[in-house]
């Protein structure tokens, strides 16, 4: 399941982040990739202690803490600091899959990476390339949504940055462990609230089936969520 969450920064809150992000000194990418993936990656990255970065990956989760959509789609349980990396002049990230389990600076957290989610920083007009590929049931997906705008997707899957040939494309990355692990059912309780959410407004107050399909949904939850 991809979702794409739209707005989660503002265009002049884009604008901030890259000008903060424009002043920190970058590092080589290929120094946090695993064995397999080092030689397909050549992009640069903060430091994960860079303050700025800590202090924008905060600001981050902040937002999509308190973004329903991200909420519903998640269910988070614990969610890897984000962090920030820039593709330039050629740099791409070949196809991988992310880690399974990761630590997060300073070894404050452990997470299983069940989605995986990066929130674009540049413009589709500002670069060329830089598409994020993600193979899926149906085929490859391509992914270049608008500064502000982030995509969430299964950790599991088969993914890469195409190159960027011209300008340079920024963004916010980091995984999520949802307290439903299973993806398939994680699709169907998104699914479902989704729904419930789109009925409720047309529903009278205190509609029996939809305090019913409430309690299946919160129900589900309880059978699946492992905390």
């Amino acid at each position: 399941m991809l979702i794409a969450i739209e707005r989660v920064l503002d265009k002049g809150e884009v604008g901030v982040f890259r000008a903060r992000l424009d002043g920190c000194a970058w590092q080589d990418g290929a120094a946090t990739a695993g064995g397999l993936a080092r030689s397909q990656k050549t992009n640069q990255q903060l430091a994960e202690d860079d303050p700025v970065g800590v202090a924008l990956g905060e600001d981050i989760l902040r937002r999509i803490g308190a973004n329903p959509l991200f909420v519903s789609a998640a269910l988070p349980n614990k969610i890897y600091p984000p962090r920030f990396n820039r593709y330039a002049g050629g740099g791409a990230y070949g196809a991988h899959v992310d880690s399974a389990l990761m630590r997060a600076p300073r070894g404050e957290l452990m997470l299983r990476s069940d989605l995986s989610a990066t929130l674009f920083l540049s413009e589709p007009d500002e670069y060329d390339g830089g598409e994020l590929e993600i193979e899926g049931p149906f085929g490859v997906q391509s992914v270049k949504l608008p500064a502000g705008d982030m995509i969430l997707y299964p950790a599991s899957s088969l993914h890469r940055v195409t190159p960027v040939t011209r300008g340079a494309r920024v963004a916010s990355f980091f995984w999520i462990e949802s307290f439903v692990g299973d993806e398939g059912q994680r699709t169907l309780l998104f699914d479902l609230d989704q729904a419930i959410q789109g009925v409720t407004p047309l529903a009278k107050a205190g509609d029996e089936n939809l305090l019913k399909l409430t309690g299946v949904y919160h129900n589900l939850v309880r059978r699946w969520a492992v905390t």
